[in-house]
């Protein structure tokens, strides 16, 4: 399995079995990305909710490739209105797609289809758990200010291996909270996402690391640069 950071909250995942999952395809205007949308091709495409700098590049890619759009109910209705291929879920749900299992969670977030002339209800934000093939339970938070079920349904019941959470502060959790959030959901590796995109969401990673290691010296932070990957097995 490979998970590599496009910037932002992008991530491109293949597993073990080739499954490539694209995750809040904000790319082609994305100023940390330096991949092309046109290099992509994924066989899904998971958006924790409708803000534009993580709905993305959605409709083209899925137009390009086929991809399955999973998404929440509301965006859902309106990509299938556009003619694409869109699974909708909500907040507990889960489903399967080629030995796959992705349970969308709760996040705090608004979620407003903000990409769109007038701006439209979006449903609620959310993030997801995806389990591959082998059992190994990636946890991406979506935008998340930090909440309690990281503390119990998060880890008690889902138990990530691996998780993505924000740091950027402003829109969403910041360095500290973050860490506080890495302690309650306890995985094995965290990953630093929505950070240094733009300057209001500037921030430096080695002190989430320091948090990270003060709080939890169990967990490794896995900070990596837009482009980098992350692997296992």
């Amino acid at each position: 399995m490979v998970i590599t950071w496009l910037g932002h909250s992008a991530f491109w995942i293949v597993t073990d079995e080739n499954l490539k999952i694209l995750i809040d395809p904000f790319i082609s205007n994305n100023p940390s990305c330096s991949v092309a949308v046109e290099e992509l091709r994924p066989d899904v495409i998971c958006v924790t909710h409708g803000h534009s700098d993580h709905f993305g590049d959605t409709m083209e890619l899925a137009h390009r490739t086929g991809a399955v759009v999973v998404c929440n109910h509301e965006e859902s209705v309106y990509l299938s209105k556009q003619g694409f291929e869109a699974i909708g879920m909500n907040i507990g749900g889960s489903i399967k797609i080629q030995g796959v299992k992705i349970t969308m969670v709760n996040s705090t977030h608004s979620s407003d289809m903000d990409f769109i002339e007038e701006v439209a209800a979006g449903g609620s934000a959310a993030g997801f758990i995806i389990e591959l093939e082998n059992g190994r339970r990636i946890y991406h938070a979506g935008d998340t200010g930090i909440f309690g079920d990281m503390k119990t349904v998060i880890r008690d019941i889902y138990r990530p291996d691996i998780a993505m959470l924000p740091i950027g502060d402003r829109f969403t959790m910041g360095p500290f909270e973050a860490a506080i959030a890495a302690e309650w959901i306890n995985p094995d590796v965290i990953i630093p996402m929505h950070y240094n995109t733009y300057p209001e969401i500037e921030q430096n990673p080695l002190e989430f690391e320091d948090l990270v290691r003060r709080s939890n010296p169990h967990v490794k932070v896995v900070t990596l640069q837009p482009g980098q990957s992350y692997q296992e097995g």
